[in-house]
């Protein structure tokens, strides 16, 4: 006779993933409110459901296994999407609007998240736009974790997101005010091989500085990388007070108007996309911001759109 499999309960991976995140049981019952023989008994239950150990117990505190990072990973997004349908159910109840969760990546915010909602607000008044502009970390763990339900953004570069792109821009070197270079209508990346450069942290999103070395070495040079900057702003700023040249797409522009001075890059072109789980369902309105997004997109101009 075929046994049933068993699934487990919300309750039971939501108890797993606080004892994950907190590394440590005593804390994740503490976190929760509940007894820690409780808690114990639950992740032993759903451990046996399994049929495999997700956590390592020791002294210190609680690890991961293999099939706990899997489960984690997993959990994280069911719990979203189960919080999601009692949302949607209590405002239905209350006669409300449909939900629609947007990330804008911080550097397209500014340009892109004005007209995106302010048009899909007066085209779709029945949907509750929530606007959110983040770095790319966090955009995209909003995305896998299910907290978002699409977002506007840079390529990330990850197989387990799916990326429409919905805009071409290009692409120049910034230059201080009085730079030997600031007069020229064009430049290539190897006309900068020479100069001090400001860039973001490698660690801010390998992905992306895995392709700006590809650039590099394609223009034939390795930048000499003098100070690091956290964003566009910073970078334009470091830029300005003449400590380095840097690289960014020409909307950029918009976040400083005094300093600096925007070169265009021969043949050099960004990306912005639409982005959302791969394998996900899309949320109802997902549609109606699909095409906002490319009506917005073919405006002449998306800097003055916003």
């Amino acid at each position: 006779m075929t046994r049933e499999p068993v699934t487990p309960e919300l309750r039971q991976l939501r108890y797993f993933v606080a004892a994950a995140e907190e590394g440590s049981l005593t804390r994740a019952a503490a976190r929760l409110h509940i007894a820690q023989q409780s808690l114990s008994q639950q992740i032993r239950a759903l451990e046996r459901q399994v049929g495999a150990a997700l956590l390592v117990r020791s002294s210190h505190g609680v690890t991961l296994t293999a099939a706990g990072t899997a489960l984690l990973r997993e959990s994280r997004v069911l719990l979203a999407q189960a919080e999601r349908a009692i949302d949607a159910a209590r405002l239905a109840a209350r006669g409300d609007r449909s939900p629609l969760r947007v990330g804008f990546l911080v550097t397209v915010a500014n340009y892109l998240m004005p007209p995106v909602v302010r048009t899909l607000r007066e085209r779709h008044p029945h949907i509750a736009v929530r606007a959110e502009d983040l770095p790319i970390a966090a955009l995209v763990a909003g995305l896998r974790e299910g907290r978002l339900d699409a977002a506007l953004t840079r390529p990330p570069l990850v197989d387990d997101l799916e990326s429409e792109v919905v805009l071409r821009e290009p692409v120049a070197a910034v230059l201080p005010v009085g730079h030997r270079l600031a007069g020229r209508d064009e430049l290539r990346m190897a006309d900068l091989a020479d100069e001090p450069w400001v860039l973001t942290p490698s660690h801010s999103w390998p992905p992306w500085h895995r392709k700006y070395e590809t650039d590099f070495r394609r223009a034939g040079f390795s930048p000499r990388v003098v100070e690091r900057g956290t964003s566009p702003q910073g970078l334009l700023a470091l830029v300005a007070a003449g400590v380095g040249v840097t690289r960014l797409p020409c909307s950029s522009r918009s976040l400083r108007d005094s300093g600096v001075v925007f070169v265009p890059l021969t043949g050099d072109e960004a990306e912005v996309v639409l982005v959302r789980r791969a394998g996900a369902p899309p949320p109802p309105a997902f549609d109606a911001l699909r095409q906002v997004v490319h009506d917005v997109a073919r405006t002449t101009d998306l800097a003055a759109a916003g």
